[in-house]
């Protein structure tokens, strides 16, 4: 299915209090859409919920906001179930949710890995089980958000880069599934986006990932949110925002063995000068 018309759309946003989800709301209200936002935080639930509604188009449209942590599947499965109940079932849900804490393998602690596991991939994973029945009576969409980190293992990533491959191979997976039902899958690999995540990242990296991307451009939210929405548009499965993203998922596809040089190269004469 390709969505061009997002008028009447009911639209369900992990993630939709900040960073790329939100841009997303946003959007989608300014296209005429009905958004529902989730997310851990109250009270970036309730400022975020004033961006939507100041983007709306229509009197009718409708907002609203869900405090809920996607990696706890009860949590998820109670929030979720009153929300289609109160609010509307989706047409699309787009599953931004995520968190990074980008170290050396050695430097990350075990809780660390889990709780990226559990927010980037479980949280998926528990929004999709909940909200797949509903999507299917819809024939809806579901957009799950990766990474270029999910398709190239980036030094300093060992963690993100594990949870963002594994939701790149689940929506191939879930894709092939769901076309009889006729929902879409689609899944998002920005580059680094000027987002909080990416702000909070920055502080901790190892020097020899922020080598890797030096030259590399970073996106504004807006400007993902916009390749989501044409990306749905065209029904693609994987959408990637900018000319660079996309040169460089090629490159991976056809010259693996070209990126890793690359980047091998850029890492060592970083620690050569370092050393």
């Amino acid at each position: 299915m390709k969505i061009k018309d997002f008028a009447g759309k009911t639209a369900y946003i992990s993630g939709g209090s900040s960073g790329i989800g939100l841009a997303c709301a946003e959007m989608l209200a300014a296209r005429g859409a009905d958004v529902l936002i989730m997310a851990r935080r109250l009270g970036q639930l309730e400022t975020a919920i004033k961006q939507i509604e100041a983007k709306r188009i229509s009197e009718k449209q409708r907002f609203t906001s869900v405090q809920v942590d996607v990696s706890d599947r009860e949590q998820v499965a109670d929030s979720l179930a009153r929300a289609v109940k109160e609010f509307a079932p989706p047409d699309i849900l787009i599953n931004s949710a995520g968190v990074s804490f980008p170290q050396k393998f050695e430097d990350i602690p075990f809780e660390k890995y889990d709780e990226i596991m559990r927010v980037n991939l479980y949280g998926t994973w528990n929004t999709i089980s909940n909200l797949l029945p509903y999507l299917k009576q819809s024939h809806g969409y579901i957009v799950n958000v990766s990474s270029v980190a999910g398709y190239i293992g980036v030094f300093g990533m060992t963690a993100y880069s594990a949870s963002k491959f594994a939701v790149i191979g689940f929506s191939e997976a879930l894709r092939s599934e769901m076309k009889r039902f006729d929902v879409t899958v689609s899944v998002l690999c920005p580059p680094d986006v000027d987002t909080p995540m990416l702000e909070r990242a920055g502080k901790i990296k190892p020097e020899e990932t922020k080598a890797i991307s030096a030259t590399a451009k970073v996106m504004t939210a807006g400007e993902v949110a916009r390749a989501v929405l044409e990306g749905m548009g065209k029904g693609n499965f994987m959408i990637l925002p900018g000319s660079g993203t996309r040169f460089t998922y090629n490159m991976k596809r056809l010259f693996p063995w070209l990126v890793e040089s690359i980047t091998d190269r850029r890492i060592s004469k970083f620690q050569k000068k370092a050393a």
